[in-house]
């Protein structure tokens, strides 16, 4: 998508709901569907936002919401042996601070780092 004065609305827009995506993660940390919601939203949008620097977001969004899962599983499997509790709360963190840092550097305007 080239950034032209016609895209510059669209763009702001997909930004927008770039943030709208964050903030659904962080309620699902409260409430757990607003999470699906968000990774729907995600692949939806996805084709829109290739080639902007918004695109590496979504990316850092769909990689934290699965890899959230997983950890997540992981925990409930090994909860019975207390090991899944730590998972847990490590994974809890983990989530809080993926959607702090994208949160951050969209409000900065940058793109994420994605190793």
């Amino acid at each position: 998508m080239d950034v032209t004065p016609d895209n510059d609305h669209k763009l702001d827009s997909l930004k927008t709901l770039t943030t709208v995506i964050y903030a659904l993660y962080a309620v699902s940390l409260f409430v757990g569907v607003t999470a699906i919601v968000a990774i729907v939203l995600n692949y939806i949008k996805k084709e829109e936002v290739q080639g902007t620097w918004l695109e590496s977001h979504f990316t850092w969004q769909i990689r934290t919401f699965w890899w959230g899962v997983l950890w997540t599983v992981v925990g409930a499997i090994t909860w019975i042996i207390l090991v899944g509790w730590v998972v847990w709360g490590v994974a809890f963190v983990w989530f809080i601070y993926r959607i702090a840092k994208g949160w951050l550097n969209l409000n900065d305007n940058k793109p994420m780092a994605l190793q």
